[in-house]
């Protein structure tokens, strides 16, 4: 359950860091994981309703040591789409590469948080 509030907070937990720098070629250039799939959510739907299943792919690799990616697009209030990845090293660190660049109300740029403890 731990893992879904950090999921869910966009790893605000302590343990985590955030860079707001560009990080669309670290994204793009990076070596791909297994993957738990990719959920879309509806204005308003919660994440640990609709990526139940998701969720737990990711928690069980958390758990295996192995290494694994989710997408989670969603709707800023204004409705534009912004996509959050989601990838667990074989570390056991959590990163989220956030993709705002179709939001118009946003600086349009990629960010990027990890955290080195997720539960």
């Amino acid at each position: 359950m731990r893992l879904v509030a950090v999921v869910v907070a966009s790893v605000s937990a302590a343990g985590c860091g955030v860079l707001d720098v560009p990080v669309e070629e670290r994204w793009e250039a990076r070596a791909g994981f297994p993957g738990c799939g990719g959920v879309a959510l509806e204005q308003g739907e919660d994440l640990r309703e609709r990526a139940v299943g998701e969720i737990a792919c990711l928690r069980r690799s958390l758990e295996s040591g192995e290494d694994a990616e989710l997408q989670v697009t969603y709707s800023t209030v204004e409705g534009a789409p912004v996509r959050d990845h989601y990838r667990l090293t074989p570390q056991g660190r959590l990163e989220v590469y956030t993709d705002g660049t179709d939001d118009p109300y946003s600086d349009g740029k990629w960010s990027f948080a990890e955290c080195y403890e997720p539960r």
